[in-house]
């Protein structure tokens, strides 16, 4: 094997390995309490995977097997660092940052959503940002309020 080649290999797995930062919202970053531990598990998961694979004896595999869990390491301790912890509403008369709203579009769907942080946020699993465009516009209002117009017409039906 020639020197170049050599070269060249470690080249190309360097490039592979250096992976670029996961963007950071400019926005607060608010979480629930949840949402707080959720976060602290990520992480601990994260330096674990770290960990494993600082074992691995082949260095190009470990640069490989490393790369993922240090970029995720690097971001999840920058959002605990960042973390402003808001408790859940004590009232449910206005929409507010933990509460979960129930409403219904103008083509007849009822949807419920609890308002977290961007990084628990998971819509499949019942939970949206508050920086989405729904959240921010339920943000505040009341049951029987309507928010939008035409078909992004909504109406919100509780509040939790």
């Amino acid at each position: 094997m020639s020197v170049a080649f050599t070269k060249e290999e470690s080249a190309e797995t360097a490039s592979e390995t250096l992976l670029p930062d996961r963007p950071i919202s400019p926005h607060p970053n608010l979480v629930t309490e949840a949402g707080l531990q959720a976060l602290q598990t990520q992480l601990q998961e994260a330096r674990e995977a770290y960990e494993a694979a600082q074992r691995i004896e082949d260095v190009n595999e470990k640069r490989r097997q490393s790369a993922v869990p240090l970029r995720d390491a690097r971001y999840l301790a920058e959002r605990l660092r960042t973390a402003q912890v808001i408790p859940d509403p004590e009232a449910t008369g206005t929409v507010a940052f933990g509460s979960t709203v129930t409403f219904s579009r103008a083509d007849g769907r009822v949807q419920t959503y609890r308002i977290v942080g961007e990084d628990e946020a998971d819509p499949k699993a019942g939970s949206i940002s508050f920086v989405a465009p729904v959240a921010k516009s339920l943000m505040g209002k009341a049951v029987g309020d309507v928010v939008g117009s035409g078909a992004q017409e909504i109406e919100i039906l509780s509040i939790g």
